[in-house]
């Protein structure tokens, strides 16, 4: 037993050693994470603010002024361009120089005063149906509570109290301000550690293959199960690394910070780090080159991270099937407690089955790795 911890030692300090050597790998290990974080963190954003409107008032009424001034005082929308004619609408839509054209007709003023309903329409652009939806949200809560005050006003004119049967108050937990990038950060952070853990670990011991210093290694005293042991601790190190330089970058330029136990956080982590390298160590096995490692690695890790761990589209709303192919990666299972332990702050009942199936996970990859490398040596 001694003498196994011994060479796994061995093998860990050479293994840093060569990565000290090699600056430019230390340096995508170290920062290469934290840019991406930037790079992700500011590009994907779902958020729509300021939305450019153009807005054709064909009623001019110190009435339609008030509405446009409320409408542009929500801080969604801003009017990019005044429409001076009904002509005009089509052009601006067609040249994107507005999202939606807000038309109010020349009655707009007279029918509210006369009692009758003011109406208003909206055109928006649907070209990207994500946006025109949120634009259509936006639209009608701010119709909703317009009309809710002119009402209100009407009443207390008449010497009536306002009165609301059904006061709808919503409120939102863990993210009051409902920003996308809270939502987002916890699955960069497991996108890129498994890229990070798969790609690294896979071209480190299939390195060795092609300098032929695995046979050199295979004659001496050091087992095959203690060469990978050591060669995947430096790289799980520094993946805890990354892993705290993320979350540090996330609390700094996004605000995101831990809610939750920082303990359950670091076993998740390792849970995750550790199934990730032995989806790399299974792709060394099946490798033989660093250009075929490097192309198996990122499909199997970076696609499915996230288009099926649940990172930009929630699970939930896809077919069954899709639901089923989720669970090749084990990103699905990370985000999950990370979003637990991140934002809510919930304790290890609410993530326990994905911990399990971190694990399970783990020992299945490792197994097969087992499988196809005795395999590769029976043939040779």
């Amino acid at each position: 037993m001694t003498d196994s911890i011994n060479r796994i030692g061995i093998i860990v300090v050479k293994e840093f050693r060569h990565l000290l050597r090699d600056v430019r790998m230390l340096a995508v290990l170290t920062f290469f994470p934290v840019f991406l974080l930037l790079m992700f963190g500011y590009a994907v954003n779902f958020d729509v603010d300021n939305v450019p409107i153009g807005i054709y008032d064909g009623d001019k009424s110190e009435f339609s002024r008030d509405m446009r001034s409320a409408l542009t005082a929500s801080g969604y929308f801003y009017e990019s361009v005044q429409i001076a004619s009904e002509d005009e609408i089509f052009e601006v839509i067609n040249a994107n120089r507005a999202k939606c054209v807000i038309i109010i007709p020349e009655n707009f003023s007279s029918d509210y005063h006369k009692g009758k309903e003011a109406k208003l329409q909206y055109l928006i652009n649907g070209t990207d149906g994500n946006s025109a939806n949120i634009i259509q949200n936006y639209l009608t809560s701010f119709t909703a509570g317009y009309s809710n005050r002119l009402r209100t006003e009407i009443l207390e004119a008449k010497g009536f109290s306002a009165y609301t049967p059904v006061d709808f108050r919503p409120i939102y937990w863990y993210n009051p301000e409902l920003k996308s990038t809270k939502f987002l950060i916890p699955g960069l952070m497991a996108m890129i550690l498994i890229m990070i853990c798969v790609i690294t670990v896979a071209l480190s011991i299939v390195r060795e293959k092609e300098r032929g210093t695995m046979e050199q290694i295979e004659v001496s005293p050091v087992l095959s199960h203690e060469l990978l042991i050591g060669k995947t601790i430096p790289y799980i190190l520094l993946s805890l690394l990354s892993g705290i330089f993320i979350l540090i970058a996330g609390f700094v330029l996004f605000s995101v910070e831990v809610k939750g136990s920082y303990l359950l956080l670091f076993i998740s982590t390792i849970l995750f780090i550790s199934a990730s390298t032995s989806l790399g160590i299974f792709v060394s096995v099946i490798s033989d080159t660093q250009q075929v490692a490097f192309s198996i690695a990122t499909f199997i890790s970076m696609l499915p991270a996230v288009i099926l761990s649940g990172f930009i589209f929630p699970l939930e709303s896809t077919p069954v099937a899709v639901q089923v192919l989720s669970y090749i990666t084990p990103a699905k299972y990370y985000i999950i407690t990370l979003r637990s332990v991140i934002l809510r702050g919930a304790g290890i009942s609410a993530f326990w089955e994905q911990l399990l199936l971190l694990i399970a996970y783990t020992a299945i990859f490792l197994s097969l790795a087992n499988i196809a490398s005795k395999k590769k040596a029976l043939k040779l």
